[in-house]
Parts: C-alpha cells; structure tokens; sequence
C-alpha cells in the first residue's frame, strides 16, 4: 500500500505543478488579450480530479484492496503510458496550458506534437489514467465512479474547447 500511496501523492504533485505553470500561462494569455470560455465546468472538474486522487487512496486503505499483479502491473503501464503522453503535450502547447479554456487572438492552432493524430490528445491521457491508476490497486469503485463521472464533463469539455477553438485563428503551415 506504501508504494501505491507514494504514486498517487507523486500523480498529486505532478498535477500541482502543472497548475502553477498553467495559471502563469492564463496570466500571460490575458495580457495579450485571451478570451475566456466555459468558466461553470471548471470547479466540477477541479472536484472530480481530486476526487479520483482521493479516492484511489481511501479505496485502497479503508477498503482494503489488495495489488493483484495480473491487474497492478498491466494497469500501473497504461497509467504511465498516460502520464509519458503529458510531458509530450505539454512541450507541445507550451504556454498555452491553461486548466482554463483560454484562446489568444490570433495564435495559430497547434498541429505538431500528438495534434497530428489527436485533437483532444490530453483527454486520451486522462481516460488512460482515470480507469488505470485505481486499478493499479483494485480500486474498481473509484475508477468506475471517476469514468462515469468524467464522461459527461469530457463532452462538455471538448465541445467548449471546439466551440473555442473554432474562432480562433487559422492552423499553421
């Protein structure tokens, strides 16, 4: 359980890290004029985030949950893989990372990096790692509740980025 722990508080740390850079990136974004967009999902997501972290842990303590390698080991690679595919989006957007939908007049789109194959390729890394990082422990109620959860909200969230997106600027050569 003390491996498993230290994971999910590094998850916690890595997270936290992305939102000081993202909020100094939504400063500078405003400076130059960024509009804002969907601002109402934002504390739900916040919520179910730290939800998923929260609950990984308490599922595991107060419930018990035993690592069972022929689940663990296989989930605790798809959460890696998830969390490998974030340093490689977040050089790609580079200070366009906001946790907030944020578009700056007359930016390009970003093509390069995952945007090649993928127009939302963050969601792909936080589905990966919504199912897999609770069942790196068997936490088979966090992720269940975490999914069901985060698929609304990724709808909701993807639908307002397009929306957003769709009046900025035209996609780089």
């Amino acid at each position: 359980m003390i491996p498993y722990t230290v994971l999910i508080l590094l998850v916690a740390v890595e997270r936290l890290a992305e939102l000081v850079t993202a909020r100094r990136n939504a400063a500078w974004s405003r400076r130059h004029g960024a509009a804002e967009y969907g601002q109402g999902h934002y504390p739900v997501m916040v919520a179910l985030h730290t939800g998923l972290l929260a609950g990984c842990l308490a599922e595991t303590w107060l419930g018990g949950r035993p690592f069972l390698p022929a689940l663990g080991w296989p989930m605790l690679a798809l959460a890696l893989g998830g969390q490998g595919l974030r340093p490689w989006w977040l050089n790609t957007v580079g200070t366009r990372l906001a946790a907030h939908v944020i578009v700056v007049p007359d930016l390009p789109l970003v093509t390069a990096g995952p945007y090649r194959w993928l127009s939302h390729p963050n969601y792909v890394a936080v589905i990966a790692e919504g199912v897999a990082l609770p069942l790196v422990h068997t936490n088979w109620l966090t992720a269940t509740a975490f999914t069901l959860l985060n698929l609304p909200l990724l709808v909701t969230r993807v639908r307002c980025e397009n929306t957003a997106l769709a009046g900025a600027a035209p996609a780089a050569p």
